[in-house]
């Protein structure tokens, strides 16, 4: 018989990567964790895990009891709002990547926990946040996804910028389109496993609007976007930024917007909740909260 304590162990271990996080997270030893493991893969007669000399990973039956583990460990807390009729309680683990989390989504979660000191709140920063197995209440994600399992609301429209230090500009020159991009150092950002040497663009000018794509040699590459808007702040190339990141810098002169008369490849920012899980009342209002902050103005714009 699978318990509870079954399917906590289970999400933890699946939010965590290995056995030895999950005892931490769990407060119990690894090896106490290991002998539940054996004793829930007999119960269940199939093996859900495979380990590696990079960790583990979960097997098809093991990624299966993951999503149902999340799915009943949601609706065992949402049970709880719903007997309160509708009091915010229980447990809140909102994920998101480490720049904008920090500036962004932290202010937000510390303001729900001022207001609902019952809530058990948890932010954790990456550098990619979400995956298909994420265990988490809410995703903030920066770009698209195409995936059925997790509902996304719109929190706020993100223009990408190419943007250089003046400093650069007045160095190497002021690149008169994007196809001079592939005679100037360029800085790139690898994240959400995107293939960061191709840029897509369009003129805004032109009445078909189509689609045209650069592929750069980057320069210098960072997975932090932080260390990259750094880096063309010190002069050292030009890079493609979230407008959330670099509206900032350009406000106070540190960076120069290029290319105004063209729109590259946007990445709007989401809140994702689980599609699989019945949403609970705290959920629903920490995206509401979310939405506030950044609707129907954002705070990073630039007046046009």
């Amino acid at each position: 018989m699978i318990t509870l304590d079954d399917l906590r162990f289970v999400a933890a271990l699946s939010r965590t990567g290995s056995l030895s996080a999950a005892a931490r997270a769990l407060d119990v030893t690894p090896p106490a964790l290991s002998m539940r493991l054996k004793k829930l893969e007999a119960t269940l007669g199939v093996n859900l895990v495979v380990r590696n000399s990079r960790g583990l990973r979960f097997t098809p039956e093991g990624e299966q009891l993951v999503h149902e583990a999340q799915s009943m460990l949601s609706r065992v807390e949402g049970l709880a709002d719903s007997l309160r009729g509708g009091a915010f309680a229980g447990s809140l683990r909102v994920v998101a990547p480490f720049g904008f989390g920090r500036v962004h989504v932290a202010p937000v979660m510390a303001a729900f926990a001022r207001d609902y000191p019952q809530v058990r709140t948890t932010l954790d920063l990456a550098e990619a946040p979400w995956n298909g197995n994420v265990d988490a209440d809410v995703v903030v994600h920066i770009g698209a996804i195409r995936d059925s399992s997790w509902i996304a609301h719109l929190l706020a429209r993100n223009a990408r910028w190419v943007c250089a230090s003046p400093a650069y500009l007045k160095r190497c020159g002021t690149p008169a389109h994007p196809r001079d991009l592939t005679e100037h150092a360029c800085l790139s950002v690898r994240e959400n496993e995107e293939d960061v040497t191709l840029w897509r663009y369009r003129n805004r000018k032109v009445s078909s609007r189509r689609w045209e794509t650069l592929r750069i040699s980057p320069a210098l590459t960072s997975n932090n976007g932080e260390v990259v808007r750094e880096w063309a702040a010190a002069g050292l190339g030009i890079a493609l930024r979230s407008e959330w990141d670099v509206a900032p810098s350009i406000k106070r002169g540190e960076l120069r917007r290029l290319f105004n008369d063209h729109e590259f490849e946007g990445a709007d920012i989401l809140a994702l909740v689980p599609a699989r899980r019945g949403v609970s009342a705290r959920v629903s209002h920490f995206v509401e909260c979310l939405k506030a902050r950044f609707q129907p103005k954002t705070p990073w714009r630039i007046p046009s």
